[in-house]
């Protein structure tokens, strides 16, 4: 029965990672860095503790946060992690142009 489980969240997390911006991300990241052994362990470690956060939490954080606080804090982040990844890809054009 802990197989099914398993073998159900395995399929469900896949699919719904594929083409995620996780994805798109670890792809720009692995083609910018040409280290693509180290961007596979760092994205595969942060995933991990992601999930391993969210099982953890399961949803018991909504008890003391209310929804709105919760996708207020998501969408602040979402917007500092995408401009930083905007403003880091024209500092590396810069600093390839130097070089």
């Amino acid at each position: 029965m802990i197989l099914s489980l398993l073998l159900s969240t395995f399929i469900t997390i896949f699919i719904a990672e594929l083409g995620d911006k996780t994805q798109l991300a670890t792809l720009t990241m692995s083609g910018t860095s040409n280290k693509p052994l180290a961007v596979f362990l760092g994205s595969s470690s942060a995933l991990v503790l992601a999930s391993l956060v969210g099982a953890l939490a399961g949803g018991s954080i909504s008890n003391f946060l209310p929804e709105i606080i919760l996708k207020s804090i998501a969408s602040i982040t979402f917007f500092i992690i995408g401009i930083r990844l905007f403003i880091n890809s024209f500092t590396s054009k810069e600093n390839d142009n130097n070089q």
